[in-house]
């Protein structure tokens, strides 16, 4: 089982995701609204942490460069509404697994845990 850290304060645009992730059998989700309880979540045992795009005034790259700190091991997804080169280009150097949209689905749950599972 897979544990996942969700960071965001809008909870319903994640819904199918997570809906996927259950359908999947391969996740033990962990909700966080604020980056102190998404560093609290993600300093254990963490397989992925999704950002949303802006937290608590924060963008989700600036968000992501605490959570490497945190857990230097967990892969990061990220929300963005950027193109795929301006996202390459903003993201370089973070290791970041993928993207996703603001209202990710079931597809996109899946995908996740595909491109986790080619890590392993």
């Amino acid at each position: 089982m897979k544990k996942i850290v969700i960071i965001t304060q809008h909870a319903d645009n994640f819904s199918k995701l997570a809906k996927g992730l259950i359908a999947e059998n391969a996740s033990d989700i962990i909700w966080a609204d604020s980056v102190a309880s998404a560093r609290q979540a993600a300093s254990g045992l963490i397989d992925l942490i999704v950002i949303d795009e802006h937290v608590a005034g924060r963008s989700g790259l600036d968000i992501a460069k605490d959570m490497i700190q945190v857990n230097a091991l967990a892969n990061l997804v990220l929300v963005s509404t950027l193109s795929s080169e301006a996202f390459h280009e903003a993201s370089e150097g973070l290791g970041i697994l993928d993207r996703i949209p603001s209202h990710p689905d079931e597809t996109d749950a899946k995908r996740l845990l595909n491109a986790l599972a080619a890590l392993a």
